[in-house]
């Protein structure tokens, strides 16, 4: 199997060297579904910018992923299909001007929409779009009262409560809740016939009360209550939301909070053709990507992110630091490393930035995980180059910094979530308000520090991290991923990052991940997951096995076995025969962004794991064979 392994290596490095560019970096597309492709039609058409071309692009793609029952999914196993989904989808044919009401694909999608309720029963950005659009009214409570925006960070509820990725959403929203703004055209489709005669106000509830009722007496003590108090909170608003555009023109380098920020400032009287405007219409535009002969619009781009973990994958295959593709990227990362003070420094004062983004877009939002992954690709050349060396420093300490004060890492921000934006009864409020230490963040920084620097196995960074860990185990072994499906995801982050801290293969915990790991393997002797698992909080099978999660999982069976065993050799025959596979399970998102309602396609997964765990088995049991 070693000759095998060896020339299936060899075709992943030669595929992922040519698909490099030629600023060093790799652009691979991160694909989320048709959403963002009908949010850019409606975008365009109610401002009325029209650029045919691609709306008529974006028409063709969105048709492309219909199902046979009229229905859009989010994922291939998601039973009949998705509402919201289905409800953008919906929208954007007709206000494309392409699709008419009477045709039989749209017919069938109305039908799959009445069946499930409605569009009141649609997630929080759907019905936010179609209130913004003049589709439905604002309920009256859909969002945390604007005036939290005056509270100071000291205040036992406040703005810099929420996770950044709720901020960028929510400080436009917020704007355009308070205005009960809505903007209209005399071409917009009417979507009225798609409204049930019963309706439930998702938002109004006894526990959201409690939470307005908390802000109201802060902000009573700090300032009283007024329409100017009110005027003051929504100026304080705008300003974040200028203050955070990167210089694409985004908010934050992400679709939905630049979606919602243009609505913003058009309630503020901004008009269409307003330079701020039009640059942000511009910076989403470019963030557009071929797909399958198809263009999609992407929530973001994941250029650092593919580079980072590609170039540290190609260097554990054997490909030398000083390979000119290496370098070439090594370049372009540390170039991407950043340098402004972004809202992380609040939370975590007096330390210098150092991190790196998500995006290539992305300035002043740093992340562990991008962090954690450049610095492995940088590594080797920290000894012999002094700028590699001084951003390395500057990276490890800012990581090292962001170290959560329960011993775990978040993914944006230090100690940032309070439990009482959790009483908010918002489908995946979760996925938007929180950013709590989680397995995933936590496993690889641990198997950063330990693989990849001098900290002691005993230092007490190491020490605080590992016990987060085990305490945060389930009770069947595994650990649930916040950033990917799911717990396959966590569960391999969490065993390799233990063993690299120290912690012995052979203990309990870990070996009751192992166990847990060969209870759910396929027969085929590939791992699968469904994306059901993360609102279902539980483990939920594929159905099948998929090549990124088989190889997670190989990837911790291999740093919790000395020799290889009969299912680690199952798991890697699995990798080699699907590699010319072009099924469905190819292209299965395997990243989330927000349970519910947005999962992620890495186009580059295929080629990065398959090759790390490749890697790993290699110079793991081929040495000890010799």
């Amino acid at each position: 199997m070693h000759a095998q392994i060896k020339e299936y290596m060899a075709r992943l490095i030669e595929r992922l060297k040519s698909d490099q560019a030629a600023d060093g970096s790799w652009g691979y597309p991160f694909e989320t579904g048709i959403s963002t492709d009908a949010y850019l039609i409606i975008l365009l058409r109610t401002l009325q910018m029209d650029d045919e071309k691609l709306i008529q692009a974006l028409t063709e793609r969105i048709m492309s992923k219909q199902e046979a029952n009229g229905a859009w999914k989010l994922f291939h196993d998601e039973d009949d299909g998705n509402l919201s989904a289905t409800v953008e989808a919906y929208y954007a044919l007709l206000y494309s001007g392409y699709i008419k009401k009477e045709d039989s694909r749209l017919l069938a999608a109305k039908s799959f929409i009445f069946s499930k309720g409605g569009i009141e029963q649609t997630h929080l950005l759907t019905k936010v779009m179609l209130a913004v659009t003049g589709q439905t009214s604002w309920p009256s409570t859909i969002s945390i009262p604007i005036e939290i925006m005056l509270l100071p960070p000291h205040f036992p509820v406040n703005f810099y409560d929420l996770s950044v990725f709720g901020r960028a959403n929510l400080a436009p929203l917020m704007i355009i809740a308070t205005n009960k703004f809505a903007l209209k055209t005399y071409h917009t489709p009417d979507l009225s016939d798609l409204i049930t005669p019963a309706s439930d106000d998702l938002f109004h509830s006894l526990t959201l009360q409690q939470l307005f009722i908390a802000i109201e007496q802060d902000v009573k003590q700090v300032f009283g209550l007024s329409e100017a108090i009110k005027a003051s909170a929504i100026q304080r608003a705008k300003q974040y939301m200028l203050d955070h555009i990167e210089p694409d023109g985004t908010l934050y380098s992400y679709f939905s909070s630049t979606f919602l920020m243009i609505f913003a400032l058009r309630s503020l009287g901004h008009p269409n053709n307003d330079p701020i405007i039009v640059k942000a219409v511009q910076g989403l535009k470019a963030m557009k990507t071929t797909i399958n002969g198809h263009l999609h619009m992407q929530y973001t781009t994941a250029t650092v992110w593919n580079t980072s973990l590609i170039s540290d994958a190609l260097q554990k295959a054997g490909v030398p630091s000083t390979d000119p593709v290496i370098n070439r990227a090594n370049h372009y990362l540390q170039i991407h490393q950043q340098s402004k003070y972004g809202d992380w420094a609040i939370h975590n004062p007096g330390v210098a930035p150092g991190g790196w983004g998500f995006s290539d877009v992305n300035t002043f939002n740093p992340d562990i995980d991008d962090s954690t992954a450049s610095l492995r690709s940088i590594s080797k050349l920290v000894r012999t180059d002094k700028t590699y060396y001084e951003a390395w420093n500057r990276g490890v300490r800012w990581v090292l910094s962001m170290q959560n004060s329960d011993g775990g890492w978040p993914a944006f921000e230090k100690n940032v979530g309070n439990p009482l934006f959790e009483l908010l009864p918002i489908e995946g409020n979760k996925f938007l308000v929180t950013d709590s230490s989680s397995a995933d963040l936590t496993g690889r920084t641990l198997q950063f520090f330990g693989n990849y620097t001098n900290l002691a196995k005993k230092h007490p960074v190491m020490k605080r991290g590992v016990e987060w860990l085990l305490q945060a185990q389930e009770e069947n072994g595994s650990w649930y991923g916040r950033w990917g499906i799911c717990y396959i995801y966590g569960t391999w982050a969490a065993i390799t990052g233990l063993i690299a801290a120290g912690e012995n293969p052979k203990s309990p915990a870990i070996q009751k991940a192992v166990d847990w790991f060969l209870t759910i393997q396929n027969r085929d002797g590939g791992w699968g997951e469904s994306c059901k698992s993360d609102l279902a909080a539980r483990y939920i099978p594929l159905g099948a096995s998929n090549v990124t999660q088989t190889a997670w999982a190989l990837d911790a069976l291999i740093a919790a076995s000395e020799h290889p065993t009969p299912e680690i050799e199952a798991g890697m025959s699995y990798l080699l025969e699907s590699h010319d596979n072009n099924d469905w399970t190819k292209s299965y998102p395997v990243g989330q962004g927000m349970g519910g309602a947005f999962y992620i396609h890495y186009h580059s997964y295929q080629y990065i794991f398959p090759l790390l765990a490749c890697a790993h088995y290699t110079n793991k049991f081929t040495s000890k064979a010799l």
